[in-house]
């Protein structure tokens, strides 16, 4: 069977970022932990789907996606000072969760949610980065197809419940793990 939509997809990988003898391992999908998604569904970078489109169990793949077609490039102006007054949980400042490196779930004036990581805590303000951790980066993916097989009932489920079925062995995507994979 073929890689094509709606089939349910396993695949191993390294994610590399870099270029050349600078690249750095980001992410792996192990046999033990691999990356699981339903095929054409919109939960991965189109360019990660279109280059495994049509291939089948065993086929290998190494391919490389352009800041552009992953998570766009770094944009100085996705970061922001925000007041610290809005991090404060009954009249004082949430220091256990608003620390330099964390990553944080927010939500824009429209109503997007949106990660935040803490740059930077300032006196009166947070610096926060609402840049992919990603953003700018040229994804280096090598890996296996390892299955496809039409999804069941319960494969579906447990995809559209929201559960992070990427191999990053972190099945709370809140926290900000499994950013790579992949996907969106």
């Amino acid at each position: 069977m073929r890689i094509a939509t709606n089939k349910f997809v396993s695949v191993t990988y390294d994610l590399n970022v870099g270029e050349g003898e600078e690249r750095e391992l980001m992410e792996r999908a192990t046999a033990e932990a691999p990356l699981r998604f339903i095929f054409g569904t919109g939960t991965m970078l189109p360019a990660f789907e279109d280059a495994l489109k049509g291939l089948e169990v065993g086929s290998t793949f190494d391919f490389t996606i352009s800041p552009a077609d992953g998570y766009g490039e770094y944009n100085e102006e996705h970061i922001m000072e925000l007041p610290k007054s809005i991090f404060e949980i009954d009249g004082k400042f949430d220091s256990d969760m608003i620390k330099e490196g964390n990553t944080v779930p927010m939500m824009d004036a429209d109503g997007n949610r949106l990660n935040g990581s803490v740059e930077e805590i300032k006196e009166d303000v947070v610096v926060m980065n609402f840049n992919h951790p990603l953003a700018g980066e040229t994804l280096h993916f090598t890996g296996e197809v390892i299955d496809v097989h039409d999804p069941t009932a319960e494969e579906i489920a447990a995809i559209s419940s929201g559960g992070c079925n990427c191999g990053c062995g972190d099945d709370d995507c809140s926290s900000g793990g499994c950013n790579g994979c992949g996907h969106h």
